[in-house]
């Protein structure tokens, strides 16, 4: 049976005659149901949209081509989980470039709040703009492109800082333990909030006693670190539910439940490119089971009050709603 990948694939190559967003698949949308009761207010911490690229062009410097993920499509992904507000951030494959995460802030209204990537030909009037329209931070993201060096996060974060605390907006960071430990020092002492995406990069497999993630317990318990627990995927490969996330989720919301945020990571990009093929080429998303994943949330915080702090009050403290 021709699969989802080979269909998108295929299409592409044989220059069909359709637009590229006419040849696209959709986006991953929930098929197991939510078995707990979401509270009112809460918040998907992590989302992406990738508008039409016929409007919103991709960065030439990007290491991978998504496939469309549009306002709609996450409307009814948060309303089949139940969710209210959302947090959308600038994905790599835009470069500098907020237009596609505006927009989709723009379409959800107040419910949504926004992360963008900036650098330092970024105007101070360009930010003040994405301000009004709800952005609340900027994302450094070190991963994607593949750079472990914490030397180079260090010089980038220490740049960011005066813009961001003139702000109150936070610096979030996409990248794994090492460099994490390699800037704890300077996290302790920033004078904004720090979010780290998707479990600091821990990997469930090396468990809670693997390099770093130490470290990044200390930071979440010193409260001057938020961590993301999103994205389970990233960390574990035994889908769907990904039991072996659970003993990192729980060490960290023990050491500090309200510096723990929750995030789909929706529409799952795959910034892999893959062998023999160009980075124009177009990575069909990841193909996730949102519902089973939020499913895991009892899992990890059993008590209702621990999850409406994860839902509700961090986002609201951290994002303004």
């Amino acid at each position: 049976m021709l699969t989802r990948r080979d269909a998108v694939i295929g299409a592409m190559s044989a220059g069909a005659a359709m637009s590229t967003k006419e040849s696209l698949a959709k986006a991953a949308q929930p098929a197991t149901p939510v078995n707990f009761d979401v509270p009112a207010d809460a918040c998907d911490c992590h989302t992406h949209i990738h508008g039409d690229p016929d409007q919103f062009p991709f960065f030439a410097g990007r290491v991978y081509t998504p496939e469309t993920a549009l306002p709609e499509e996450m409307a009814a992904l948060h309303r089949a989980l139940r969710v209210k507000r959302v947090v959308i951030v600038t994905p790599s494959v835009y470069g500098t470039d907020n237009s596609a995460t505006l927009y989709g802030m723009k379409a959800r209204g107040p419910d949504a709040r926004g992360v963008a990537v900036i650098d330092d030909k970024t105007a101070d009037g360009e930010l003040d703009a994405m301000g009004k329209a709800g952005m609340r931070g900027i994302r450094l993201n070190l991963a994607t492109s593949g750079s472990n060096d914490p030397g180079l996060a260090r010089q980038r974060f220490q740049a960011a800082l005066p813009r961001m605390a003139s702000r109150n907006w936070h610096i979030q960071i996409y990248s794994n333990l090492a460099v994490i430990a390699g800037i704890k020092d300077l996290v302790l002492a920033a004078p904004v909030p720090v979010v780290l995406d998707h479990f600091g990069g821990a990997q469930a497999a090396l468990g809670s006693g693997q390099p770093g993630f130490a470290d990044l317990i200390d930071l979440v318990r010193s409260g001057k670190a938020y961590v993301k627990i999103s994205g389970a995927y990233r960390a574990s490969t035994r889908a769907p539910d990904y039991p072996d996330v659970a003993p990192l989720a729980q060490a960290l919301i023990a050491a500090n439940a309200e510096r723990i945020v929750w995030g789909t990571d929706w529409p799952h990009p795959n910034s892999v490119t893959g062998p023999g093929r160009k980075v124009t080429d177009i990575t069909p998303l990841r193909q996730i089971d949102d519902g089973a994943l939020m499913n895991q949330l009892p899992v990890w915080a059993p008590e209702p009050a621990i999850r409406r702090t994860i839902l509700v009050d961090n986002p609201a403290r951290l994002y303004g709603f």
